[in-house]
């Protein structure tokens, strides 16, 4: 439903106002594309991967074994997170299916899966002739 007329100039004067306030946060609350987010999150992981990479491997050669444990340890936060938002940012980590999407219990033959999916295709198709 569109807004009014009234509304729509009470919606821009509110907006202006923020501009005036706060223009720094008003650019960022603009962005709408959530993978802008995402991405810096993964620019943040690497570092933390390297980090954890220097970490691991100062406590090595210091011979400091709970400082290369820590940095193992930063170094698969890292990732973790990293992976995370790196799916988040292309789409696989809804859980939300897409539009058009069969319902959860059916399957849908893909044209191209990864190797695995094949694989197990074939077995189910064996095992189901048998």
């Amino acid at each position: 439903m569109p807004l009014s007329e009234h509304e729509q100039r009470l919606l821009d004067q509110i907006e202006q106002a923020l501009y005036a306030e706060d223009p720094k946060w008003a650019n960022t609350v603009r962005i709408s594309d959530p993978r802008s987010h995402y991405k810096r999150r993964l620019i943040k992981a690497s570092i933390g991967f390297a980090l954890g990479v220097v970490l691991l491997m100062v406590g090595v050669v210091i011979n400091l074994i709970p400082l290369g444990v820590g940095g193992f340890v930063v170094m698969l936060a890292a990732c973790l997170w990293g992976l995370s938002s790196w799916k988040r940012m292309n789409g696989f980590g809804d859980s939300s299916p897409a539009p058009g999407a069969p319902p959860a219990g059916k399957q849908v033959r893909r044209q191209r899966g990864s190797f695995m999916e094949r694989m197990e295709e074939r077995w189910r198709r064996r095992h189901d002739e048998r």
